[in-house]
């Protein structure tokens, strides 16, 4: 089995922060949190490099979120946030993914109080990379995130800009659910969200002062999906 093929396998939740960086608050009109808050994707949503295209839901508006992934390498609860080497090492690689979102699903239960797993728990809404050493991102707090879509950039902005840095992330998390092996998590999205249409390709990728990582590349086509969901008023 392939090393992505075992990560898509072992894998038991993927735990997204959302709202860590102010510019993309501002953009949706969304409130700025006080501390750090999440939400789940089923890894079922996971694609793999070279696995088909993104599949856009009927009635469905698709949109893109970057963001720089966490995959965890042990069993943790209850780390303390002040303890950077501690909560750091429990970080196995990293990777690039885009967190999709169908975003007038999302719009909608977020005005009727409704839970809104559907808007990210699609098949094929959470595109990734290739693994990432842990070696190749020394520090993941300066590290530049781009995507484009058909070859225009829509996001292009460094992880610095994060609220909330990822030690505290992790120890936030660990105090609700246990973090095991393998579960991975997405630590937000910088501004410049937008849809994507069926026949766009988005292109992702990160670069380390300067220097492109080679394993951190998305090439991902969006194709309308077939099959019996379509987007109705809850």
């Amino acid at each position: 089995m392939s090393t992505l093929n075992a990560l898509k396998q072992n894998c038991r939740k993927v735990i997204c922060i959302g709202r860590n960086y102010a510019d993309h608050i501002a953009e949706l009109n969304n409130t700025r949190p006080k501390q750090p808050f999440f939400f789940l994707k089923p890894s079922s949503s996971i694609l793999l490099p070279d696995h088909g295209p993104v599949l856009r839901p009927k009635g469905v508006s698709l949109h893109y979120e970057v963001e720089l992934a966490l995959v965890i390498g042990r069993t943790v609860r209850d780390l303390d946030e002040r303890d950077e080497e501690g909560v750091l090492g429990a970080i196995e690689s990293y990777l690039l993914a885009i967190d999709m979102t169908a975003r007038n699903v999302q719009e909608e239960a977020k005005k009727k109080g409704l839970p809104w797993s559907i808007a990210k728990g699609f098949d094929t809404f959470l595109p990734i990379s290739s693994v990432i050493p842990k070696t190749a991102i020394p520090d993941p707090h300066n590290v530049h995130l781009s995507l484009s879509v058909n070859d225009q950039v829509r996001q292009s902005d460094n992880t610095e800009l994060m609220l909330f840095k990822i030690p505290r992330q992790i120890a936030e998390i660990s105090k609700v659910m246990t973090l095991e092996k393998g579960d991975i998590v997405l630590t937000g999205t910088p501004k410049g969200v937008g849809s994507v249409e069926a026949g766009d390709v988005m292109k992702c990728g990160i670069k380390v002062d300067g220097k492109e990582l080679q394993e951190g590349r998305i090439e991902v086509e969006v194709k309308d999906r077939e099959g019996l969901y379509e987007f109705r008023e809850t």
